[in-house]
This record gives C-alpha cells, sequence and structure tokens, in this order.
C-alpha cells in the first residue's frame, strides 16, 4: 500500500522557491531550554519600522531645504528644516514605544533588538547630523562635515556600547548621553531658530560646537537618569494626571523652544551631576 507524499515537505519547498528566507531565532523558553523561534513580532516591529520612516523622512527634508536655499527660496528651505526636525522627534515618540510595546506584551526578540538600534542609527545618528550640516556646517566647509561625522560616529558608538551592555548596566542610568536626546538638542536647534526665519549660517560656530558636543557627550562615561524606574502602570495621585495635562499645555504653547530648553537642561544635566559628585569626592576626608 502506498503512503502519500508528506504535506510539510510540500510547503517547505514552497517555501523555498521565496527570494527572501525565513528568520530564525534560537531563545530559552521559561525552564532554561534551548528553542527556535520561527518569524518575528509583527507589532514592536511596526514601530520600529515607523522611527526608521521619520529618520528617512527627516533627512528627505533636509535634502529639500538645501535645495530650495540654492535657489534661494528661505521661506520654503525654513518650512522644510522644520518638518526634519519635527520628524526627528516623531521618531522620538515611535523609539520609546516600540521598547514599551515588546516587554507589555512579551514579544522582545534579538531580531527587535538589532532592528531598532540600526533604525536608532538612522533616525538619531545620519538624520540630525544631515539637518545640522544643511542648516548650518555646510558653510563652513571641511570643517562642517567633519564636525557632523563626530556627531554620527558618535552615535554609532553610542548604539554599540550600549547593546554590549544590556543586561549587566545599571537600569537607572544611561552610560553616556542617549543619542535620541543627542538628537532633539540639534534637531531643537535648527527648529527653534529656524522657525523664526534665521539662518544657520549666521549662527555656524555655534551649531558647530553644539554637535561636537553632543556628539562627544553620547560617548563619554558621564552618567544620565533613564526614567526606566517610573512605574507607568501602577496608580498614581489624581494630581499627576493634572500635572501631564499641564506639560502638555506647555510644550505646545511653543513647542520648538520648550522642547529645545528641555532637551538642553537634560545634556547639561549629566555634566553638572558629575562636576558636583567630584567635589562632593574631594571634599570627603
Amino acid at each position: 500500500m502506498s503512503e502519500r507524499p508528506e504535506e510539510p515537505n510540500q510547503a517547505s519547498d514552497a517555501e523555498s522557491l521565496l527570494p527572501i528566507d525565513e528568520h530564525i531565532e534560537e531563545g530559552h523558553d521559561a525552564e532554561g531550554r534551548k528553542v527556535r523561534h520561527r518569524g518575528i513580532y509583527l507589532l514592536p516591529n511596526l514601530f520600529t519600522t515607523a522611527n526608521l520612516f521619520a529618520g528617512f523622512y527627516s533627512i528627505i527634508n533636509s535634502m529639500s531645504a538645501q535645495s530650495a536655499l540654492a535657489a534661494g527660496d528661505a521661506v520654503s528651505a525654513s518650512k522644510y528644516f522644520g518638518f526634519a526636525a519635527i520628524a526627528i522627534f516623531v521618531a522620538m515618540v515611535l523609539d520609546g514605544l516600540d521598547g514599551r510595546v515588546a516587554r507589555m506584551t512579551n514579544t522582545q526578540s534579538a531580531f527587535g533588538a538589532e532592528y531598532d538600534s540600526l533604525s536608532d542609527m538612522v533616525a538619531f545618528g545620519v538624520a540630525p547630523a544631515l539637518l545640522a550640516f544643511a542648516w548650518a556646517l555646510g558653510d563652513m566647509g571641511k570643517v562642517g562635515w567633519m564636525v557632523a561625522f563626530i556627531y554620527v560616529a558618535g552615535a554609532a558608538l553610542r548604539l554599540a556600547r550600549f547593546n554590549t551592555q544590556v543586561g549587566t548596566a545599571d537600569k537607572r542610568y544611561f552610560i553616556g548621553l542617549a543619542s535620541p536626546a543627542a538628537a532633539g538638542v540639534v534637531a531643537g536647534i535648527v527648529w527653534a531658530f529656524s522657525d523664526y526665519g534665521i539662518q544657520g549660517s549666521k549662527m555656524s560656530f555655534l551649531v558647530a560646537l553644539m554637535v561636537a558636543a553632543a556628539g562627544m557627550l553620547m560617548v563619554s562615561n558621564i552618567k544620565y537618569n533613564s526614567f526606566k524606574e517610573l512605574d507607568l502602570k501602577g496608580r498614581v495621585p489624581f494630581v499627576a494626571i493634572l500635572v501631564v495635562v499641564l506639560v502638555f499645555a506647555v510644550v505646545f504653547s511653543d513647542p520648538p523652544r520648550i522642547l529645545l530648553l528641555a532637551f538642553l537642561v537634560y545634556a547639561a544635566s549629566g555634566p553638572i551631576q558629575y562636576l558636583l559628585q567630584l567635589r562632593r569626592d574631594k571634599t570627603l576626608p
């Protein structure tokens, strides 16, 4: 009596015709045994993809702004610079959501972590550097693109170091300025001043100092509060929601300037705390 061929073999033959291989990832179950997972989680990676798109959209608008400046259209250039900066801030929101969604739905994976880092490199590394270069640094010649590269390299090194320290570093702190915060400083500067119609060529030196400082802070050993100890799922006093409403009202009253001020304060908080700690250590007997 002849046997029918197994259908799983037919399915695997059909899959082999596809030009894209299926992703297989090794992990461990609750009992510590090694298991192999097939495919990827859709929901958190959708947010990561949106983060990547926001960074790409920022780059496109920076290029459009540079073309508008070359054509002598300062009004359109200012509009494109604003869109590019806003896209970076949108990427920050999406970057914060993908990790929280993955943890809340228990869909963390090594693939998602690597995809998130690559997306962050585009949104918070390349996009802010190109934005600053198109707005102000390009007028400085080789010095301008060297400063922009320092920022890009700092973001790449920051993300690489962060990936190697996952699971061992204190979750209460970031070692070095996080790349989204550094991008917030750069994008905030461009958005706040271009919104007033100020040309970046008039403040190239100041922008260069800020961009280079942001790049160096990312690779420094200065600690920054990560705010990961905040319990967003637990109960809070009723007044907490009123504070949230007030914060939203303040931010939306003047987004470019308020966001720039917030990220500048956060970026400066690390060095200030570091200097205060050095002072306390010297005064101890």
